[in-house]
């Protein structure tokens, strides 16, 4: 037996008579590769069953087509950009109604949910302002209101910090392209589910549906997962020490990060959770061009979009990755022009503080601090 998983990548399989097979046919409907995959992301999500999918987006589109026309969606207010533009623009125009609800006050979801409320959709933390989610408690309210489903996204947490299906939820949904990959090299989304009804629904319309990853990308990301354990814990501890260093920065406005005890659900976090990602945002003094220059100016973080790969990354959720969310509700959630987002990565971290801090030093060089 092969000690690494080998990459099937024949399209189609030879049967022994007509409808006797080996359990592989087309590998639309099932690869050898995907399924060494989809077993072992089951297994961190604590799941009896896991499918994979071309990409995270892949993954909510197939969620979308458990419901029908006239069913409602759920969703919570601060979202990645690319789902709230596929709810708000796409799956409304296939007749699913969209309500953006903010689930963090559960008074505000129970309100909410009627008679046609099918899916409740939440992301925790959310992206970017990093809000946290309490998923038992929506679990409760929404399984007391009927035949409701309860998804969660976890791409920020992914199954090392955060396990979505013990605390009630139904479904959980990650971008595996994030930290269950790591490496910035595969796009792909997982959904991990227990329900035997759940999973041969969503098992018909991933072959239905038709988009599914390829074997080579299974076959990376399953490589991905073997170092799952030791990138989170490096992602946490270096996240923390470049979050307490901007806190203690005049430059800076606000530090979001749920490791922190200024963060305003950091006990939710240490009950839900068992760590925190490399995720980062804060708000620098000032105003756009601050921000602009801080992102233009440093050194060893890209200024790129995405997340949860080994390198650092920095954005600016406005203009970049949120775009597609209409200004008037950026402002809302306070993705504001001196809002960004960092993806602190496995680097030396004297290095990413000391990159952080020439880059606020070019953006306020009226600013006399001490490294």
């Amino acid at each position: 037996m092969a000690i690494v998983p080998p990459i099937s990548l024949s399209t189609t399989f030879k049967q022994y008579s007509p409808g006797d097979h080996t359990g592989f046919e087309y590998s639309r409907s099932g690869n050898p590769t995907r399924n060494c995959l989809e077993k072992a992301a089951a297994a961190l999500d604590g799941a009896k069953y896991c499918l994979a999918y071309a990409s995270g987006l892949a993954a909510t589109l197939n969620i979308a087509h458990l419901l029908k026309a006239g069913d409602e969606i759920i969703c919570t207010t601060d979202v990645y950009g690319g789902t709230n533009r596929y709810f708000r623009t796409v799956a409304a125009e296939m007749g699913l109604k969209i309500s953006f609800v903010d689930c963090t006050k559960l008074e505000c979801l129970e309100a909410a949910i009627t008679p046609k409320t099918k899916l409740v959709w939440i992301e925790t933390p959310t992206n970017p302002t990093l809000t946290v989610i309490d998923i038992q408690q929506c679990a409760d309210i929404v399984h007391k209101r009927g035949d409701i489903l309860l998804a969660v996204d976890n791409t920020f947490m992914s199954a090392y910090f955060q396990r979505p299906l013990d605390l009630g939820a139904d479904i959980c949904m990650c971008s595996a392209t994030k930290y269950m990959n790591g490496h910035t090299d595969v796009i792909m989304g997982l959904v991990s589910v227990n329900r035997e009804d759940l999973h041969e629904r969503l098992r018909f319309l991933q072959n239905a549906l038709g988009a599914v990853p390829s074997p080579f990308d299974c076959y990376l990301c399953n490589r991905g997962l073997k170092t799952l354990h030791l990138r989170m814990k490096q992602h946490f501890t270096n996240a923390m020490a470049v979050a307490q260093f901007l806190e203690s920065d005049p430059r800076v406005e606000k530090v979001i990060f749920p490791g922190l005890k200024s963060h305003p659900q950091y006990e939710l976090t240490r009950r839900q959770c068992t760590g925190c990602p490399g995720m980062i945002t804060f708000y620098i003094k000032g105003n756009l061009e601050h921000a602009k220059i801080f992102l233009k100016s440093l050194k060893i973080f890209a200024l790129a979009e995405s997340l949860g790969g080994y390198e650092s990354l920095a954005e600016h959720p406005a203009i970049m990755t949120h775009a597609s969310v209409p200004a008037e509700d950026r402002e809302l959630l306070g993705i504001s022009d001196t809002l960004i987002r960092m993806s602190i990565g496995l680097e030396d971290v004297e290095d990413l503080i000391e990159d952080i801090h020439q880059a606020l030093k070019a953006a306020h060089p009226e600013f006399e601090v001490r490294n």
